[in-house]
């Protein structure tokens, strides 16, 4: 009966390993087609859960979103987002639209259901393996304030949380 159980498990383990063995041989790594649905899912998943738990402990802005602050934002988005969100936020340049996730409309729903201090987080520090650079290092929290102000200008405003 033993010996039964060890087959068994044997063949759950060959096809386990022989499952991930024809997944890792025929993933496509290429940044030109778009990832399936489930591949989309998970990352969209982990990528929302990380972004959330980032900005759950951010201070208060430390500017009013007012009509100078998301003016000053447009200025500062037209030398350092727009080459590859689009001039306008909306559509995606050819830059944006090669990379891999694609970069998102800016003024879509899923940019809607961030909070500010979600899309402040974004903003400030990036998000790995997805071309979107932190700006931290280039600009002060003030002048990403700005940013994340003006992107929600493009979309409504924040979803309170």
């Amino acid at each position: 009966m033993a010996h039964k159980g060890w087959i068994i498990a044997v063949i759950v383990i060959l096809i386990v390993v022989g499952g991930a063995a024809y997944a890792l041989v025929t993933f496509n790594l290429s940044a030109l087609q778009n990832p399936g649905g489930t591949e989309t899912s998970i990352a969209s998943a982990f990528r929302d859960w990380y972004i959330r738990r980032g900005a759950r402990n951010l201070p208060a802005p430390t500017i009013a979103n007012n009509a100078t602050s998301i003016e000053q934002g447009e200025g500062l988005y037209s030398m350092e987002c727009a080459q590859c969100h689009g001039p306008n936020g909306r559509k995606p340049t050819p830059i944006g639209e090669s990379m891999y996730p694609r970069v998102p409309n800016l003024s879509s729903s899923d940019t809607k259901e961030m909070s500010d201090k979600e899309l402040f987080w974004v903003i400030k520090n990036g998000i790995r393996f997805s071309g979107m650079p932190g700006f931290a290092k280039i600009n002060t929290d003030p002048e990403v304030w700005q940013l994340t102000y003006y992107v929600r200008s493009l979309g409504g405003p924040a979803p309170s949380r």
